[in-house]
């Protein structure tokens, strides 16, 4: 029998003209090529990096060998996860084990790991949204592997942090154990009263891309 989820909670942010992004990346451009009144329809075009919004990293963004995000299989992008409640972190703090520990026996293998550090309320144009997000260490990616998640996923721009001494690490470390990586998740408050969710994050089929957007979904 098919289970039936009562709630579902959309955890994607919005693409849009001039949408947050990437520092060094252009932005998103959004236009109509057609419009109902002249044309008795509508049709937008969007030009925007792959990494946008809510995303999926593949190893191949990271390893020049390493599967796009087309070649993943596209089960795994869904299954059981559990909800990381970091709220409060001061901003450009690397997240370690000691953050995650207290979740150690929460962590099943094969799980999804979304990691809330309350960044998802700051999306704006500001310096504190584009460089200061909490990220993940090398060390806390690790700790994370070790415990066989399949998936892991931050509200930031990227799971790892502002920087060549803290941006590659967890990417490294994650990416060449083939497990995706989730950016730029939004938490709606109310999907935070759930700890564990049934989690969904399928991205688009991009052919030979290493990474694409997503539409996040959480359902209990």
């Amino acid at each position: 029998m098919m289970q039936k989820f009562e709630k579902v909670f959309d955890m994607s942010q919005p693409v849009f003209h001039n949408c947050p992004g990437w520092p060094t990346y252009e932005l998103t451009e959004v236009t109509y090529e057609a419009i109902n009144p002249k044309d008795g329809f509508t049709a937008e075009v969007f030009k925007m990096n792959a990494h946008t919004a809510t995303h999926l990293d593949a190893p191949f963004h990271f390893f020049p060998e390493g599967k796009k995000i087309d070649e993943m299989p596209i089960e795994g992008f869904q299954g059981e996860a559990l909800i990381i409640d970091l709220r409060g972190i001061a901003p450009d703090t690397g997240i370690t084990s000691e953050h995650l520990k207290p979740y150690a026996d929460k962590i099943k293998e094969g799980d999804i790991v979304l990691m809330n550090t309350g960044w998802c309320k700051k999306r704006a144009m500001t310096k504190e949204y584009y460089y200061q997000w909490p990220y993940l260490t090398g060390e806390g990616a690790e700790w994370l592997h070790e415990k066989g998640v399949k998936g892991v996923g931050i509200d930031g721009l990227s799971i790892g942090g502002w920087g060549p001494d803290k941006g590659p690490q967890p990417h490294v470390v994650l990416l060449s154990k083939e497990v995706w990586l989730l950016e730029e998740i939004d938490f709606p408050d109310e999907v935070m009263d759930y700890e564990r969710v049934y989690f969904c994050c399928f991205p688009l089929k991009l052919q030979g891309f290493g990474g694409a957007p997503a539409r996040a979904v959480a359902m209990v």
